[in-house]
């Protein structure tokens, strides 16, 4: 999911460069929802392995 951010705001980089204004903020509009929602599903695994990997072993 990481990765699919960085391609949209590179694509987003290149687009506002090329001028399409529109376009490049929907793309950068997209990196930042992706990269938020990784760091959001990165965080809650690893409060489950801190919790829950205790309980099981």
């Amino acid at each position: 999911m990481l990765k699919a951010a960085a391609v949209f705001a590179i694509l987003a980089l290149v687009l506002g460069v090329l001028g399409f204004g529109g376009l490049a903020g929907f793309a950068w509009g997209l990196a930042k929802i992706l990269f938020w929602v990784a760091v959001i599903i990165a965080v809650v695994l690893a409060v489950l392995g801190f919790t829950i990997y205790k309980k099981v072993t």
